[in-house]
């Protein structure tokens, strides 16, 4: 038994430690163990190469580290007449970098010694392999997500809790797989508690899907809802059926008005802060109607009296976007013996004396009997509209504020309001976008317009948080998984105000900070992780790299992410299609990944179109005898190939 064990040794050694230098240890490798496979227990094994693991001992603990580069200098020591194969002539040394240890049964990550000079180094046995690569512990849920790229035999699994109870990025440049994997590691997860009731009614997942990726049928399951949003005519029907049951309150926002108004912040920012004060305040009372004409009526009394006729005159148009003010003017001029209103404007005399009218003399001639027939209109756009007036003639009777630098806010908001009613449902009793059947939701903004397409994931984002963090049930999960994410995360973009992008970027940069404490979690897919906040990307758990070919993205990744090697970065601007390295906490070590294959029913809608399914497949047609001649040299026809 004991030479069985030392024979084992002597054909997986790899050579002896001839240099420490903190994690990098530099390994003399013998001079037999230069070919590309062993021949051990009746097996080929693989011998060491870049990327593989290595085993150090040093008594009694076993110490592993990963290759990360080879090099080979001339044995100046070598003796000519031991001479029996040129790869003798030459020292190999391999650079290896220390990622853990072996502590009793299971791999440790970290470093808990360093070796000594002359320590032996061993390829790993097919068990030590397998104990590296075992990223679960006995008892824990796990799910399968692929197979590594390397040693297809050997499956991937990570755990439950280590993976989808932390920030997940998914990188990559666009047709690397970045959206099939996506969909791949979410299907593993339905898949596996699909018919589990506390799953169904603990766990919420919110997709935001920029493209109409999963929006379809069974993409990545087939039991979820999907609210495809559109910013083009729709008919009442459509619009009632596709629109997201969000309260009005969550727009009663000063921030998120702002955003909507493109407001400045000197002037018109104050002005939408006073809004949102004057329309809490009124929703607040105890009849919120007669509260609001009666604030009408008592700033009435003051615009018929204003002396500044072009200043009453912009008032009245306000006015009457919320009455009907001509037929009132109508009402009062009646009374008058002199008709001539302009002339007489803040002015108005009393038919039986020359003294000016006073406010109870106004009531006494019912100028008020249209505000007495208003009631708030059903279109919520409208409504906020008429709070924007009521505080506008409130600001300008009071010297507070100019039309001129309000007005332009206030139509900038009227258009985003628009839009905003044809993609949410305001009057909506229930203000979750989640079904009591389905938790799972995906929001599909392919048909939105660009504002709604930066407006929307925000709102949504930030109002499903909110309702999380508000919940004192700890036994909740919320998981807001965001697709392109670059398309409302990047810190560089040019088409929007700084005020609404810092705005932006402090609200998804909280949820990350913040939200495990109330258990949210992001799962973020980008093509371009250059243009994400860095703050962001620091703050993920776990992450997913594919093919990443710029620079900036490569360099983004690297100052970022700590848990990658040497050798995996260097690997990822040729990693394959469908490929991608898993690194972070979930996983112990980096591993390179293919994963799991999925039904084409529950594929993204995210493939590259094949062009000769359209153009026509020339070289799949049959080749006559003609096309198998070579043609002569004299040949005038053009059609022969050359």
């Amino acid at each position: 038994m004991e030479n069985q064990i030392n024979k084992s040794k002597e054909v997986l050694r790899v050579g002896k430690v001839v240099s420490v230098k903190g994690r990098t240890i530099e390994v003399l490798v013998d001079k037999t163990k230069n070919n590309s496979h062993l021949l051990f227990e009746g097996q080929l094994v693989r011998n060491v190469s870049v990327g593989s693991y290595v085993k150090i001992t040093k008594g009694f603990e076993q110490l592993i580290g990963k290759i990360e580069s080879e090099f080979v200098v001339e044995d100046k020591a070598y003796s000519q007449s031991s001479y029996k194969k040129e790869s003798d002539k030459v020292k190999r040394t391999l650079s290896i970098s220390l990622v853990g240890y072996f502590e009793t049964n299971s791999f440790e990550q970290g470093i808990k010694e360093l070796p000594l000079i002359d320590n032996e180094c061993f390829i790993l046995t097919k068990v030590e392999y397998d104990r590296v690569h075992a990223f679960v512990k006995d008892g824990e849920d796990k799910i399968n997500i692929g197979v590594l790229s390397s040693e297809t035999s050997k499956e991937i699994e990570l755990s439950v809790n280590s993976l989808f109870a932390s920030h997940i990025g998914i990188f990559g440049n666009t047709g690397s797989g970045k959206s099939y994997s996506l969909a791949s590691l979410y299907h593993s997860l339905f898949k596996k508690y699909q018919n589990n009731s506390e799953f169904k009614k603990n766990a919420k997942f919110l997709l935001i899907d920029f493209n109409g990726e999963y929006s379809g049928l069974s993409s990545i399951i087939d039991a979820k809802k999907v609210y495809k949003l559109d910013t083009g005519k729709q008919t009442t029907q459509n619009r009632n059926s596709e629109r997201l049951p969000i309260n009005e309150d969550v727009i009663i926002n000063y921030e998120i008005l702002s955003i909507l108004s493109n407001a400045t912040d000197k002037t018109q920012r104050p002005f939408i802060k006073r809004v949102v004060k004057l329309y809490k305040q009124i929703s607040a009372a105890e009849d919120p109607l007669n509260y609001f004409r009666n604030s009408f009526k008592k700033i009435l009394s003051d615009v018929l009296k204003m002396a500044d006729k072009q200043k009453a005159y912009q008032l009245i148009d306000h006015i009457e976007k919320v009455v009907n003010y001509n037929k009132l003017i109508e009402d009062f001029v009646k009374l008058k013996d002199d008709v001539d209103f302009q002339n007489k404007f803040g002015y108005f005399k009393n038919p039986t004396s020359s003294a000016p009218i006073t406010s109870v003399e106004i009531n006494n001639v019912n100028l008020y009997k249209e505000f007495d027939n208003y009631t708030f209109p059903e279109n919520f756009v409208d409504k906020l509209l008429h709070f924007f007036s009521l505080r506008l003639i409130y600001d300008m009777v009071e010297d507070r504020a100019q039309f001129e630098h309000i007005g332009p806010a206030i139509n900038k908001l009227e258009s985003s309001a628009n839009d905003l009613q044809k993609v949410i449902d305001f009057n909506s009793v229930d203000d979750s976008v989640f079904s009591k059947e389905h938790n799972f939701c995906v929001i599909d903004l392919n048909k939105c317009n660009l504002d709604i397409k930066k407006v929307i994931p925000l709102i949504l984002s930030k109002h499903v948080y909110e309702s999380q963090k508000k919940s004192s049930d700890k036994s909740k999960y919320l998981n807001i998984i965001i697709d392109e994410a670059h398309n409302i995360l990047s810190y560089s973009s040019n088409r929007e105000s700084e005020t609404w992008k810092d705005y932006r970027l402090e609200t998804f940069e909280e949820m990350i900070k913040e939200g495990r404490k109330f258990g949210t979690f992001l799962t973020l897919a980008s093509q371009r992780p250059s243009d994400i906040s860095s703050t962001i990307i620091s703050q993920l758990h776990n992450y997913f790299l594919h093919r990443l070919i710029n620079n900036k993205d490569i360099e983004a990744i690297e100052k970022t992410v700590s848990y990658l090697d040497k050798v995996s970065f260097e690997s990822l601007p040729i990693l394959p299609t469908g490929t991608c390295i898993i690194a972070g906490l979930s996983a112990k070590l980096p591993v390179v990944v293919k994963m799991n294959p999925l039904k084409k029913e529950f594929q993204p809608n995210s493939h590259t179109i094949k062009l000769t399914d359209y153009w026509g497949n020339i070289e799949a047609e049959p080749r006559n005898a003609q096309n198998l001649t070579e043609p002569s040299l004299d040949s005038q026809d053009d059609d022969l190939p050359p």
